[in-house]
């Protein structure tokens, strides 16, 4: 059995998705700004027109800006952007980190492949381990458990058993970026849903206590209901779109990493028993 004499290398810790979330939370709360200077400007003209009119209340609603809307959803909104975030920042982490390029290198995969079909297995596991690739890794954790004293199978089945704990230790840590989609396309609509009955039960106070005299206030707080009921929509349905196609992304590059392990394997083994092979004489032909 070959021993691993490389040091693999971790993945690399990358401090990219909190500088991401900062500057889209700088963004977040200069946006208000930004989009009601861009109204004022942009809708100078249309105000001018309204006010010689003498439409005072139009005016006001041609006023409304964006961050107006997300208000009027009261307390609810504040996690509800917070989820929004998180999850922008995931999708563009989850982006960088599950590319071929760090699970399947091209050239450490031609590489390999031609070392084991030379039967050349140390020189495949110095190379794989120089890799902080995934297929890197998996290669310099289960080559070393190829077995010369089988060279029917060259410890095939060991190489199998380091495989699987190797996908035991090294998957979750990927799958845990990704189930964090799922648990935001659950509480979001939770916490829409939340802010809805909120929103209703001031609407009936107002109610009750003005006796219907006061609409605006009877708006303002259905309006608060209904806007974090899609608000929490809104930020659940891409979330389940990210979970599910992060997912397959990471099991479709996990096992092409996989495929490229048992191809060298199969490589290598074609080759120790090629002399056996050519020297079996096929079934039902007489020898000369």
């Amino acid at each position: 059995m070959i021993e691993n004499s490389q040091t693999m290398k971790s993945p690399v810790r990358s401090y990219l998705p909190w500088l991401l979330l900062a500057l889209f939370a700088v963004f977040v709360i200069a946006a208000p700004d930004m989009l009601a200077q861009g109204d004022a400007d942009g809708g100078g003209d249309a105000a001018a027109a309204e006010a010689g009119a003498g439409e005072g209340g139009d005016k006001k609603e041609s006023e409304q800006t964006f961050w107006d809307l997300i208000a009027a959803g009261g307390w609810a909104m504040y996690p509800l952007g917070v989820f929004s975030i998180c999850m922008i920042t995931l999708a563009v982490f989850n982006a960088m980190q599950l590319t071929r390029k760090k699970f399947v290198p091209e050239v450490l995969r031609q590489s390999v492949l031609t070392h084991m079909a030379e039967v050349r297995v140390r020189s495949a596991i110095e190379e794989a381990a120089e890799s902080s690739s995934y297929l890197g890794r998996l290669l310099a954790t289960s080559l070393p458990h190829v077995d010369a004293t089988e060279p029917e199978t060259l410890g095939r089945e060991k190489v199998d058993d380091a495989v699987a704990d190797f996908t035991v230790k090294e998957n979750p840590n990927y799958m845990a970026w990704i189930g964090y989609f799922s648990v935001i396309a659950q509480s979001s609509p939770m916490v829409g849903l939340l802010g809805t009955v909120s929103g209703m039960i001031k609407a009936f106070q107002s109610l009750g206590m003005s006796g219907g005299s006061d609409p605006a206030e009877l708006a303002a707080a259905i309006s608060e209901a209904l806007m974090t009921t899609a608000s929490g929509l809104v930020v659940a349905i891409p979330c389940l779109f990210f979970f599910y196609y992060f997912k397959n992304t990471f099991n479709k590059l996990a096992t092409d990493a996989q495929e490229v392990l048992a191809q060298s394997m199969d490589a290598a083994i074609a080759t120790v028993n090629a002399d056996q092979q050519l020297a079996k004489v096929p079934e039902g032909i007489a020898e000369a």
